[in-house]
């Protein structure tokens, strides 16, 4: 499996790699511009940015599926339609459909059935926030994919708030530490934080899907790393995309 390699900071994508023969993961930057259309842009703008997306994918114009992501717990599988459902974590059962999810701070997460070698298995992408985190979203969408008749799972955990940036109140931190012990972190000054990237890991593990190495250029961390949206750093941002897609 090809661990992929950090991108340039004029890159559209932060990482990218062939993981399997045919099938690439990739995270974008800044420089692939804002992709979300709920952030306030201007949409023609935004449709631009994705279609120049999916020039540099070299997938099919508007072949590129994102979701209408809510912090819900809520899979939905891709169909005919080419509506974003209403879901946090998005399936495509064969893995034929190139998918999307936004972040600007929150944990993204591509899964895919990676013990077929080069034969077609299902594919997903995840928004892992706060709430997504405990809610369960990572775990509904790995049963998703097994019940699709995926067997070994491979997750690509993408560029988030780290530990050390994401200041809670000690009551939130203590919330989520308590059934999740990974999420319990402190900022450089000592306060109260919650590590989402380090929670998202250790759901995985417990689900025992195998974790794939992202390194990012720059830092993984979307608060320290101007070279990716944050929502903390500048409120309003837009948003990168954690990628799946076969080529």
């Amino acid at each position: 499996m090809d661990q992929g390699v950090p991108s340039a900071s004029t890159s559209a994508f932060s990482w990218d790699a062939e993981v399997l023969p045919g099938l690439r993961v990739a995270f974008t930057s800044t420089a692939a511009g804002n992709l979300a259309l709920h952030v306030g842009d201007d949409p023609d703008v935004v449709r631009t940015n994705r279609r120049r997306l999916e020039e540099r994918m070299g997938v099919a114009p508007s072949s590129l599926r994102f979701m209408s992501q809510t912090h819900s717990d809520r899979v939905a599988d891709v169909t005919a339609s080419s509506d974003a459902p209403d879901a946090d974590a998005l399936a495509s059962p064969d893995g034929s459909h190139p998918l999307a999810v936004l972040v600007a701070d929150c944990v993204p997460i591509v899964l895919a059935d990676t013990g077929r070698g080069a034969d077609a298995g299902p594919t997903a992408v995840v928004h892992a926030g706060r709430a997504g985190v405990a809610n369960g979203i990572v775990g509904h969408a790995v049963r998703a994919l097994r019940r699709h008749g995926a067997g070994e799972l491979t997750a690509w955990v993408g560029p988030s708030v780290c530990g050390e940036c994401y200041e809670v109140p000690e009551a939130m931190m203590r919330a989520l530490a308590s059934e999740f012990p990974e999420a319990e972190a402190r900022t450089r000054a000592g306060t109260p934080a919650l590590d989402l990237p380090a929670a998202v890991r250790g759901q995985l593990d417990r689900l025992s899907v195998g974790i794939a190495p992202v390194p990012v250029a720059g830092g993984a961390c979307t608060l320290e790393n101007t070279g990716l949206y944050s929502h903390r750093r500048e409120p309003g941002a837009g948003r990168i995309a954690g990628l799946v897609w076969r080529t």
